[in-house]
């Protein structure tokens, strides 16, 4: 379990670096559910990033050069990118994730919200993301992110976006999320 609160600021600390930049990114992961929740503690953050011109590895590694609060590393043989964020003992690591292999392909104002100063994945792209997670992995974590998200902001989630065979299972084996689902499906006619 890691601290909410230097997540955030850590998560504070990457986004101002890739606003400057102008590289488009939303976090993503546990801490969301974890922000909307006030609970202290959660699992894990991830930063998606848009890729642009240029693959999203080589724009946030530009974005955080110079920088000695957050830095990076690869890890070329499973091709992942990690930041660092060096004003904690220990250091708060970032997982970077390319928009689209991850979350949804662009992201504006449609697929991200802005809390606490800082853009996350939409309710929407952040239950999408999730419900494909927990599909690939069956984590109990995802499944408890999921619950949490469908149970109170049901009628904030556009139903066009989530997987409906995926969800249906998901509500099946997660029976106390079937009404907030079938509300949202109620709602848009379905």
């Amino acid at each position: 379990m890691h601290d909410t609160a230097r997540l955030l600021e850590a998560a504070a600390a990457l986004s101002q670096l890739l606003r400057a930049s102008n590289v488009p990114h939303a976090f993503y992961g546990s801490i969301f559910a974890a922000v909307m929740s006030n609970n202290p503690y959660t699992e894990d953050i991830y930063c998606i990033v848009e890729g642009g011109l240029s693959h999203p590895f080589r724009r946030v590694r530009q974005a955080v050069s110079g920088s000695h609060v957050v830095t990076t590393v690869a890890s070329p043989w499973c091709n992942r990118l990690h930041t660092i964020y060096h004003g904690f003992i220990p250091p708060i690591e970032i997982e970077i994730l390319p928009a689209g292999e991850e979350g949804p392909r662009h992201l504006d104002a449609n697929t991200t919200t802005t809390i606490r100063g800082i853009p996350f994945l939409s309710i929407t792209e952040f239950l999408r993301a999730k419900v494909k997670m927990w599909t690939s992995r069956r984590s109990e974590q995802d499944a408890q992110d999921i619950c949490y998200v469908v149970a109170r902001y049901w009628n904030r989630v556009d139903y066009n976006r989530i997987p409906e065979d995926d969800m249906n299972n998901f509500s099946k084996r997660y029976p106390s999320v079937a009404p907030a689902w079938a509300s949202i499906k109620r709602k848009y006619g379905s």
